[in-house]
């Protein structure tokens, strides 16, 4: 089982920063109005990438460091009695079991929707993953109708991403398929992914950081939202490409990501203009970007992974 102070850290830290996102949502009356520019381009990381910079100066001194903030990951095989107090818990070999049986448990979902749209969120191309919460806000996110929502989402997948590193670089935790030996949903991305540390998700700090952020964009859909936030992390212990315990402290890094954004001018400027476009796309009337039937189908089938 994990241990308590693990989910009571995860659950505080979220509420805190849900309540600081709150205090500095655009007021309605800006929500009124509609954008009538676009965003200034913004340059790829390296040409090519497919990733914009993020609004993060320096990420590596300036984002939150998931080495400092986040406890050990759990260690497979580690003897409690031979690590400080302060992490034996964290490193049981209780966790690491919990984390192999929530492992064990998404293997009958294989070749099922739920997989399927696990291969879906793995995806973090865009206009790809940019759509990922269009039908929780129940409205486009593109390029056209809502580009300043599109390119912020765009960005903050940079930053949320990068927060992950210090703690992946440090821990290089084994991914689960190659503890266990079973397929994952995207078998062309085995090797790469091999050779990446599994602890935290960085797939679900970039999941978890949009919804936060897109729950102050959208108040009265933040169930909706938070909802598919919980689910495209969930969607990495499906694809048996990360822990239990990976996700977890991936939505930590992204909490913690999208609250720093909230120190940034630019971020904080796009973030109003956001909000009005999105305002106006649902007047309009204008529809999602997803199959929304199909999306809530593959998602309803899924029951908890864990006990």
């Amino acid at each position: 089982m994990i241990h308590l102070a693990r989910k009571s850290q995860a659950a505080l830290l979220m509420f805190a920063l849900m309540l600081v996102a709150a205090g500095t949502a655009p007021s309605g009356s800006q929500a009124a109005q509609t954008p009538t520019d676009k965003p200034a381009p913004v340059p790829e990381l390296s040409p090519g990438s497919g990733y914009l910079v993020g609004y993060i100066a320096d990420p590596r001194n300036n984002l939150p460091n998931s080495f400092k903030v986040l406890m050990p990951p759990p260690a497979s095989g580690t003897n409690p009695s031979t690590l400080p107090a302060t992490t034996a818990t964290v490193n049981s070999p209780g966790a690491q079991a919990f984390d192999e049986d929530v492992a064990r448990r998404s293997f009958a979902m294989r070749g099922t929707p739920r997989w399927n749209q696990a291969i879906s969120d793995s995806k973090l191309s865009f206009p790809h993953q940019g759509e990922t919460y269009s039908c929780a806000i129940n409205a486009p996110i593109n390029a056209t109708d809502t580009p300043y929502l599109y390119q912020l989402l765009h960005r903050v997948l940079t930053d949320a991403g990068s927060a992950t590193y210090a703690a992946k670089d440090h821990y290089n935790r084994p991914r689960p398929f190659l503890m266990n030996k079973q397929p994952i949903c995207t078998p062309e991305d085995y090797d790469a992914l091999g050779k990446e540390g599994s602890f935290p998700s960085g797939h679900t700090s970039v999941g978890w950081s949009q919804a936060m952020i897109l729950a102050e964009i959208v108040p009265d859909r933040q169930d909706e939202i938070l909802s598919r936030g919980l689910s495209f992390g969930e969607s990495r212990n499906v694809c048996n490409a990360h822990w239990f315990s990976d996700v977890l402290a991936g939505r930590i890094m992204g909490a913690a990501t999208a609250a720093r954004l909230h120190a940034v001018p630019e971020f904080l400027s796009d973030l109003a203009k956001a909000k009005q476009e999105v305002a106006a796309a649902r007047a309009k009337g204008l529809k999602p970007s997803r199959d929304c039937a199909a999306e809530a189908s593959a998602l309803g089938q899924q029951p908890r992974l864990w006990p």
